[in-house]
């Protein structure tokens, strides 16, 4: 699961926004949204792997790839990991903005559709559809998959930008999904000794249980996912007092769990990745996944051993996972102080959130 696929679709819309002038316009294609029409699955999602590689659609598909899109047998691997599915259909709209093409439009369309078929009767959506073996199946925040399937369909619902063209046919449906996703998102929120905290990175389909992914991937809460669900509860034009008290109680949670005085580093690249706690006064930092029991962080190594600390992990996964960060820190400067104002709510008291 990677983390950088945003970057990587900046550079692409910059790169559609100066590849469609007037001759590509007169052709009414765009060679990166052609290349999404040949990947889109029998399903209508994306995979997020072509021939073993990540797929990229900046460039020609070379021979390797070309093949696996033109095999008979080729699997239906769709998937909203690593921004799959979500990141072709935004795409997919805006080209259709740019071109006309109606092709685009029409695989966009389709790509709702599968995220609409893909949600679980309880609302969440698992991280593979339909192929759902293993940990595929689990309801899945991770690397926040399921947040950017709801703030797609939200866009679709509202009419937002590009995403317009699909409202009509499709907003009905995006934002019945939607607030359905939501309702569970505040049934999930993980509560311990009576107290609400935040919310794990995946969970059980049928228990609704904090679950295990890949084997360092324990049941716990992540502070990482957990930022992001609360963004997306700021989102809400008209929060209900139950959203309000699962952000205030999201709030309490990190800024009670935040680790004073430590910064995480990270070097090297490939086979020489490491990365180390130092001293930094004045510094916060959180862990990726604290416990469930003491809520303390939650550090794992492959075979899902649970060890002391960093220094005692593998230097493979020290330098391989984002085991620390600074995610909560604009939430807790900025976003929740704005969205506070904008409702008139004050701050929460951790005495008061039960």
């Amino acid at each position: 699961m990677m983390r950088s696929v945003p970057a990587v679709l900046c550079v692409l819309a910059l790169w559609l926004a100066a590849g469609t002038g007037s001759a590509a316009a007169s052709a009414r294609t765009e060679p990166a949204a052609e290349r999404m029409l040949a990947a889109q699955t029998a399903s209508g999602g994306w995979p997020k792997h072509l021939a073993g590689r990540a797929i990229v659609y900046d460039r020609p598909f070379d021979a390797a790839a070309r093949a696996a899109l033109e095999a008979s047998d080729r699997p239906d691997d769709a998937t909203i990991d690593n921004h799959a599915t979500t990141r072709e259909i935004r795409w997919l709209a805006a080209a259709f903005a740019t071109t006309g093409n109606a092709a685009y439009r029409d695989a966009a369309r389709r790509g709702v559709d599968y995220l609409l078929a893909a949600q679980y009767p309880s609302g969440g959506w698992p991280q593979f559809h339909p192929d759902r073996s293993g940990y595929r199946a689990q309801i899945t925040f991770n690397d926040d998959a399921i947040v950017h399937v709801v703030d797609l369909l939200q866009d679709v619902a509202d009419g937002e930008g590009a995403l317009s063209a699909l409202t009509r046919e499709r907003g009905v449906q995006a934002a019945d999904a939607v607030a359905r996703a939501l309702a569970l998102i505040l049934d999930l929120q993980v509560v311990l000794a009576g107290t609400p905290t935040v919310w794990a990175a995946q969970y059980d389909p049928t228990t609704l249980q904090p679950a295990t992914a890949r084997s360092y991937e324990l049941p716990s809460l992540a502070s990482s996912e957990s930022v992001s669900i609360v963004r997306l509860l700021l989102r809400q034009s008209a929060p209900s007092p139950r959203l309000i008290a699962a952000v205030d109680a999201a709030e309490v949670w990190f800024r009670t769990h935040g680790l004073a005085d430590l910064a995480f580093e990270r070097s090297g690249r490939g086979d020489t990745a490491d990365g180390h706690l130092r001293a930094q006064p004045g510094a916060v930092l959180w862990a990726r996944f604290y416990d469930l029991e003491h809520q303390r962080p939650l550090l794992v190594d492959r075979g899902g051993v649970v060890v002391p600390a960093l220094d005692a992990m593998s230097r493979e996964r020290r330098g391989g996972y984002a085991w620390y960060g600074t995610w909560p820190q604009r939430l807790l400067d900025r976003d929740l102080p704005a969205w506070r104002a904008r409702h008139g709510l004050p701050a929460p008291s951790p005495h008061a959130v039960r």
